[in-house]
Formats: structure tokens, sequence, C-alpha cells
């Protein structure tokens, strides 16, 4: 493909008469045959484009590799802080969950999400609302609660003697909740908000 179907695009007293422009181009340096098509829908070939930031991107991970890498202490100690991080939580399963299990009431919006994961003797009830989330751990006793998602771990609750728990931090994306009581600890399965 040549460059005549873009000369009406550019100025003719800046183009010189062996194909370039003012700027040293030439015609074929500013219009790629992939790119422009003569493709009746009107859409663009980037196939190439992709290609060439795909090999860029794993270029740049070698010379990071490379130039920076990972101690191999440290990698190591991540590996192992991951795969012990909860070896010893029980997994707590959503037994009710209020958009899929409840009858929608017509007429009523905003109404909250209520939540109910089991793990053995323990039970959770949450309430999740655009405001945070409030609830009770079951049997009633005392508990520390982490909130897991996104970039930074939440400030930690704490649940009173009746077991009853706020967060007043607005959840959005996926989430889970960490429980310690006593010497338990009790992981829910993750939801999107």
């Amino acid at each position: 493909m040549n460059g005549d179907r873009y000369e009406g695009a550019r100025h003719d007293e800046s183009r010189y008469d062996d194909g370039r422009f003012d700027d040293g181009l030439y015609d074929h340096d500013l219009y790629d045959d992939d790119l422009y098509d003569d493709d009746p829908s009107g859409e663009q070939n980037l196939g190439g484009q992709e290609f060439a930031a795909g090999m860029l991107e794993e270029e740049l991970r070698q010379a990071a590799a490379v130039l920076d890498p990972v101690p191999a202490e440290l990698q190591q100690i991540a590996v192992d802080a991951y795969a012990l991080h909860d070896l010893d939580a029980h997994v707590a399963e959503l037994t009710f969950d209020s958009l899929v299990d409840a009858l929608p009431v017509r007429g009523v919006t905003d109404t909250p999400r209520m939540l109910t994961f089991r793990a053995g003797e323990v039970t959770v009830d949450v309430e999740v609302t655009a405001q945070g989330l409030m609830g009770q751990v079951l049997p009633p006793q005392p508990a520390s609660i982490e909130i897991l998602g996104g970039p930074r771990p939440g400030s930690p609750l704490t649940a009173d003697d009746l077991g009853r728990f706020t967060g007043d931090v607005p959840l959005s994306g996926p989430f889970a909740l960490r429980l310690r009581t006593g010497g338990d600890v009790v992981v829910t399965e993750w939801l999107r908000a």
C-alpha cells in the first residue's frame, strides 16, 4: 500500500519527490499496511501491535530478572508464608446468601445483603450494606475479625461478648472474613461485594 491514499491529510509542500516528508519519515513509516487494511467493517487489525506488546513485556521481565532478581531466600519466605498462612484455619462454607436464596420483594430497593457462613459449630451471620457490614458470631463469643480484600488489610474488628461486630468501611470487590476465636481460626468463602 502506498501513501497516496493519505496525501490529503498532509500538506503537499512538505512532501519531497522521493516520498519523504520534512521530518525525514517515508510514507511507509507513517502508515502500517496491517493496521489500515481495506476491511469493509471498518475494524482495525491490531494483531501485530498486540504481539509486539507481548514481546516487549517478556523482554522487560527477562531484564528485571537479570538486573534486579528477587533473592532466593526472600522468595522462599514468601512461598512458605503463603502456604502456611491459614494452614490451621477452618473454611466457613456459605450456607445462605440473600441474593440467591431470598425471595425478592416488589418495590423494595437497596436492601442489605444477608450472608450466613458455617464452619463446624461456629456460625457467622453478616449483613452487608453500602455503609459497611455488621454481624454476629454464634455461639456468642469474643472474636477478632479481619476483612480480607483490597490492596491493604483493613483494621481488625472486634466482636463483643455476645459475638456482635460492626465495620464502617464499604466493601468493594472480592472479600472474605478471617475470624480468630480463642485458639481457632475460621476463614469464610470469598464473595464479591
